[in-house]
């Protein structure tokens, strides 16, 4: 691995736009903001850019990366479309929504990205900074979050440089991001099925295909075994910290993670405090998610109790997340 690189921090803008995209052309690794998270770019068709990254973030090789397009023909040409993807993209995209596709037969997406499957993630972010630069770049660009593999996933520049400073050649720092979890997922299988949750709803998407999504078989999100997609892995997105969820009572010295201003019992026993919106808004829960578990790790909470968060909009992904970030710290 390549560590100890002179790292640069770029404010976002037309320099920052040419310096990524130089860098992705060259075969290195960029972090930049996209609506969702800040992901870490490499050119989609450089194997060795794509080992590069795997190094840099210690992300298992089996599992796959999202290609990231500017627009629905660059989406094309390396995915096939049947109508309930053509559907979603021309409702969602740019958007936080992937879609898990048939790759085409000349797809220039390397097999390393996509862990020998036949099929690859896409999407068209919506970020204007994170279009520029694959305007730029002018190729697919996959981009997983910049953060080290398994941890909390980073909603602004300082989270990526925290984690990957030396080992990745450019930050475009473009501020803290706005939906502040990853992309949904969407299997474009034989019936579409719901692969990850995230800034999404599941109720928009069933919505435009007028039909309820399906869900993963139960074995599809092993640690031992090879994912349908990006983000199923079980035990993902963790802090250091033991999570502890659901959480109606505190222990003491436990950081508490609070959502809205419901009463919760030993909130006086509380190592430090964060809510993730005291008017229980799920939209804004999402864009604090990261950063706050981020934050209470940071402290140094050595168990970070959360409060219930309904399971509804935005709810979803957010437990979802919480969910994996608690596997094997419960």
């Amino acid at each position: 691995m390549i560590v100890g690189l002179k790292t640069q921090i770029l404010p976002a803008g037309e320099a920052a736009v040419a310096a990524a995209a130089r860098a992705l052309a060259e075969g290195g690794l960029v972090a930049f903001p996209t609506e969702t998270v800040y992901g870490l770019g490499a050119d989609a068709t450089n194997p060795a850019a794509i080992a590069r990254l795997y190094q840099a973030k210690g992300r298992p090789a089996f599992n796959p990366l999202i290609a990231h397009v500017g627009d629905i023909s660059a989406a094309r040409q390396i995915a096939r479309f049947d109508t309930a993807a053509t559907a979603l993209a021309e409702a969602f995209w740019p958007g936080p929504l992937t879609l898990v596709l048939p790759k085409t037969q000349d797809c220039a997406v390397a097999d390393l990205a996509t862990a020998g499957l036949d099929t690859v993630a896409v999407r068209i972010p919506a970020h204007r900074i994170a279009r520029d630069i694959l305007r730029v770049f002018g190729g697919p660009v996959v981009a997983p979050s910049a953060n080290i593999s398994g941890h909390v996933s980073p909603t602004a520049a300082a989270h990526v440089h925290a984690d990957l400073a030396g080992r990745i050649d450019v930050i475009v720092d473009g501020g803290a991001v706005e939906v502040g979890v990853e992309s949904t997922i969407i299997g474009c299988f034989e019936e579409p099925m719901l692969l990850r949750p995230g800034g999404l709803p599941r109720a928009e998407i069933e919505r435009v295909l007028g039909r309820a999504l399906l869900q993963p078989p139960a074995d599809a999100e092993s640690d031992n075994g090879q994912p349908l997609a990006p983000g199923m892995l079980a035990s993902h997105y963790a802090p250091r910290a033991r999570v502890r969820l659901n959480a109606v009572g505190l222990e003491y010295g436990e950081a508490l993670l609070a959502f809205g201003l419901g009463a919760i019992s030993g909130i006086d026993a509380a190592s430090h405090v964060m809510n993730l919106s005291e008017r229980g808004d799920l939209d804004e829960a999402a864009a604090n998610l990261f950063g706050h578990l981020r934050a209470l790790d940071a402290k140094g909470a050595r168990t970070i109790a959360v409060m219930p968060i309904p399971d509804e909009g935005l709810g979803e992904a957010i437990n979802d997340r919480l969910r994996r970030a608690a596997v094997g710290r419960e």
